[in-house]
């Protein structure tokens, strides 16, 4: 199907000659025609917008890197949007919802949750023609923000160290969170089976904000969840990534995911303990790409001999805008040369 399909065998948990690799924002400003491109624009909401845009950036790395996958050119926060809560995205500062949810009455006056794939028609076109401009390569992810994540956006109403706001809620009224976390989780769930329907092969799911709840708390407002959308993505397989909650490892392994994240302060021992042969992504701390290629391709092997089979490289959290490209190659092209011992 694809002339380079090792991501997809690797994440299927089948015996490669290598790790496959890829990286968490490697659309982005590492590319200096990512820049050309973005510096005749409005915005970032702008390109996230016009598919055709989308497709050629989400294309550039698979040109400029050769990594093993492609991830379509989006943003989590087009879910809340689709639901009817608006947010505009103000650089060097992120996301900010002029208006955010605080009562049953918010609640009711989002669009319906199935309802939530037709005002995303530009994302379905954009995997369209990113599709079409791959040719068959390499496989092309989707991705989404998990419901606690969207949930913390869309009561914070925007980026926080904390989100007590969002956390006091889950404390205050369990059950009117309950409420909006389904919602999000069910139109969620919807928007991601229509990126499969146009080409979408694996689906990564982030939780960016998973660090800040409680263990007790992650299960029930966020695991629960995560596990709806699994569920209803049925044979599709998914990536976890559950950033900063380590202590959550266990349990997301025993969701119906195939691909488990760890950011780059998880012990990778550890958590090929608690996982068992479940594939894990990672973890390659992102400032070790700043150092020198030669400094950066011994730290890579040494981490992929660490995790050993059932890998797929990657970096613990998306590159960094300002890493040299330099560094970026010397990891992808470190991880292209690796062969498992026979």
């Amino acid at each position: 199907m694809y002339e380079n399909d090792l991501f997809l065998r690797a994440a299927r948990g089948e015996v490669t000659e290598r790790p496959p690799v890829w990286l968490m924002r490697q659309a982005g400003r590492i590319l200096p025609q990512y820049r050309a491109l973005r510096s005749r624009l409005s915005g970032f909401k702008e390109l996230v917008s016009t598919p055709d845009l989308a497709a050629e950036v989400t294309v550039q790395p698979v040109d400029e890197l050769g990594v093993d996958a492609a991830i379509i050119f989006s943003d989590i926060l087009v879910i809340p949007e689709a639901l009817g809560l608006d947010y505009t995205m103000v650089e060097k500062v992120g996301p900010r919802f002029p208006k955010t949810i605080t009562s049953a009455a918010d609640i009711a006056n989002l669009r319906p949750a199935a309802e939530a794939p037709e005002h995303l028609g530009y994302v379905f076109d954009a995997l369209d023609a990113t599709k079409k401009a791959l040719d068959n390569r390499v496989p092309l992810i989707g991705f989404a923000g998990a419901p606690w994540t969207i949930f913390a956006y869309m009561v914070e109403g925007g980026g926080s160290k904390t989100f007590s706001k969002a956390r006091r809620m889950l404390y205050k009224d369990p059950e009117l969170s309950h409420q909006l976390l389904e919602k999000i989780a069910l139109a969620t769930a919807a928007y991601l089976k229509e990126k499969t329907r146009h080409g979408a092969d694996l689906i990564q799911v982030f939780d960016s904000w998973a660090g800040v709840l409680p263990p007790d708390h992650y299960r029930e407002f966020s695991l629960r969840y995560i596990k709806l959308i699994c569920d209803e993505l049925g044979d599709v397989p998914v990536t976890v990534f559950a950033k900063d909650a380590r202590h959550a490892i266990p349990d997301i392994a025993q969701l119906p995911c195939q691909v488990i994240q760890l950011d780059w302060i998880a012990d990778i021992k550890l958590a090929r303990e608690q996982v068992g042969d479940k594939v894990l992504q990672g973890n390659m701390d992102p400032t070790q790409l700043y150092a020198d290629p030669a400094q950066i391709a011994a730290a890579t092997e040494g981490m992929l001999q660490r995790f050993g089979r059932h890998h797929i490289a990657n970096l613990g959290h998306g590159v960094y805008p300002d890493t040299p490209l330099d560094g970026v190659k010397a990891f992808v092209n470190t991880v292209k040369s690796y062969r498992y011992p026979s």
